[in-house]
């Protein structure tokens, strides 16, 4: 009887006429289903979902902004529980740049259910430059402009669920910070002998010393001079390495 071959022959064996022959087994592996559940934007919504609100107080507007950001928990209970933002809202009672944050909202959930690396929305958000000059939010910070702000709240949330690792500083490097402001402030001190001008709002509502300059990498004012070198006391950025 005559077979057709239709595969490589992988290997031959001499089979007697008193013994049976052996079943051979395919050898094409059975892949398997995964039930792990990734972002798409043909996910439907749930019922509930987490949120986290954040408050934006500028200088731009007497009224406050309050940003919602509802997350979406994948494969919850299992190895791969995950956390992603799903949508976003804003809400404030100043109806001046309603338009703008409406049609913000609606892109950036989109991009939210898209899935994906949705990290690039922060820089995205961070490079708008308002063309009237931008401001100094408390603790120092300085914000080129109000959407620079909610870019800076997103990165916040997704540093919070883990989508963006937190640069650590290094204990070394956190002990000459503190070395290097404790000498500045002994510093100024002595030299201060005449009376100081009324500081702004972000300078006495900032954790660092009075006079520091706008660090380049941090935008917070928290860079010093010692030494001869320029040393952030907030992100740890120095000129001297």
């Amino acid at each position: 009887m005559t077979h057709k071959i239709s595969q490589n022959i992988t290997g031959c064996e001499v089979v007697k006429e008193d013994e049976p022959a052996a079943v051979v087994a395919p050898t094409t592996p059975v892949e398997e289903k995964s039930n792990i559940i990734q972002m798409h934007e043909s996910l439907k919504r749930p019922e509930m979902l987490l949120g986290s609100t954040y408050k934006i107080k500028t200088p731009l507007s007497e009224h406050s902004l309050y940003i919602t950001i509802n997350d979406l928990v994948l494969n919850q209970g299992t190895d791969h529980e995950q956390r992603r933002p799903f949508e976003v809202f804003i809400n404030s009672k100043n109806m001046d740049h309603f338009q703008w944050i409406v049609a913000l909202t609606r892109i950036m959930s989109a991009v939210f259910r898209k899935g994906g690396d949705i990290t690039f929305l922060v820089e995205e958000l961070r490079s708008v430059f308002d063309p009237s000059g931008g401001y100094f939010k408390k603790g120092g910070k300085f914000m080129p402009s109000l959407v620079a702000e909610i870019g800076d709240v997103v990165e916040s949330h997704l540093k919070m669920i883990g989508l963006i690792k937190t640069e650590e500083i290094s204990e070394h490097q956190q002990k000459i910070m503190d070395e290097k402001r404790a000498q500045f402030e002994a510093e100024k001190q002595v030299k201060a002998t005449v009376a100081a001008a009324p500081a702004a709002d972000a300078e006495e509502a900032s954790a660092f010393p009075a006079g520091a300059q706008l660090c380049n990498k941090c935008n917070t004012k928290a860079s010093i001079q010692m030494d001869g070198c320029m040393t952030c006391l907030n992100c740890g950025d120095s000129k001297c390495g």
